[in-house]
């Protein structure tokens, strides 16, 4: 099979396609035969060398979102050969990962694939939607709290904004002005501002007593843990940018981890109409570089996924 593998780090030129054998599920695993991989910024994190080199004669697999069908199965798992999946491949590092023709997964990384939306679609919703529903449950916040997201308008910020929604939470959405309609359209922000050069400045300038929770999908840090009010509670997504702790103010690191059944809750908003999964282009996985490529250019609304 073919799969998406770096050898070495720098540009997008380093991403390669390589063969390997078919992996084989063990036990509680599953294969999927690959029919979308969503690509991540944490995958440019790992050709870029901003998580470190790479060990000469090894080798990485990039990839953590698959949508695809359950093609073989190990002893002792639900799933079936035929079922329809998405999952998460969780953590970066691999030898193999999702932008594969074939992945090995554990059954409780997979949920069933949402009905309502193609293999592209629904290959967006693992790790982002899982990241935006765990930071959420980090917060810590009840129905009629207040909540910023920054980076609203990104695919970990827009799918918080919409979870949140159906919590009850009321979301203000901090993002580029261009992106205001979308954001209090499609996502259902109730507040919208920029962040300028003072985001704090800004969430307190529509709630002077601060918001209950931030949400920063945007790694604004220490620059928007002012708009917190005292007690409230700030959740971030990468560790070397989280603030310090301040006024009462619960901090905490938001690293997803694989949750079959949280996936399938998200599913079903996703298959209610709740969640609105974005893709921004397709690429055949020979185009590997040219999509990774394309993904860090920036400015893109919706995943760069990969079509084996």
């Amino acid at each position: 099979m073919r799969a998406v593998v770096i050898r070495s780090v720098g540009s997008p030129e380093v991403v390669k396609i390589a063969e390997f054998p078919r992996p084989e599920p063990g036990a509680g695993q599953i294969r999927i035969k690959v029919e979308a991989a969503a690509l991540n910024p944490a995958d440019a994190g790992l050709w870029s060398g901003a998580f470190g080199p790479i060990p000469d004669g090894q080798y990485l697999g990039l990839g953590w979102d698959v949508a695809g069908t359950v093609d073989a199965v190990g002893p002792i798992t639900d799933l079936t050969v035929g079922d329809r999946v998405i999952a998460i491949i969780h953590g970066g590092g691999k030898p193999l990962g999702g932008q594969a023709e074939y992945v090995v997964v554990e059954q409780y990384a997979a949920a069933p694939a949402p009905a309502r939306f193609d293999s592209a679609a629904a290959s967006t919703l693992p790790l982002n939607a899982l990241t935006a529903v765990q930071a959420l449950d980090n917060l810590g916040l009840r129905s009629g709290d207040t909540l910023a997201v920054t980076g609203a308008a990104g695919a970990v910020g827009g799918y918080a904004l919409e979870i949140a929604r159906t919590r009850g939470i009321r979301t203000l959405a901090l993002a580029r002005p261009s992106d205001e309609e979308y954001v209090t359209g499609t996502l259902g922000a109730r507040w919208f501002t920029t962040s300028g050069d003072d985001p704090a400045a800004a969430i307190r300038g529509i709630w002077p007593d601060g918001a209950d929770g931030v949400l920063d999908a945007a790694v604004l840090g220490d620059a928007v843990t002012g708009a917190v009010r005292d007690g409230g509670s700030y959740t971030g997504v990468r560790g070397d940018r989280i603030p310090r702790p301040t006024r009462g103010i619960k901090i905490s690191l938001t690293s997803v981890a694989p949750d079959g059944a949280g996936l399938t809750k998200l599913v079903h908003l996703a298959d209610a109409g709740l969640l609105t999964p974005r893709v921004a282009q397709t690429y055949p996985l020979a185009d590997a570089a040219k999509a990774h490529a394309h993904m860090v250019q920036g400015g893109l609304r919706g995943r760069v996924v990969l079509i084996p």
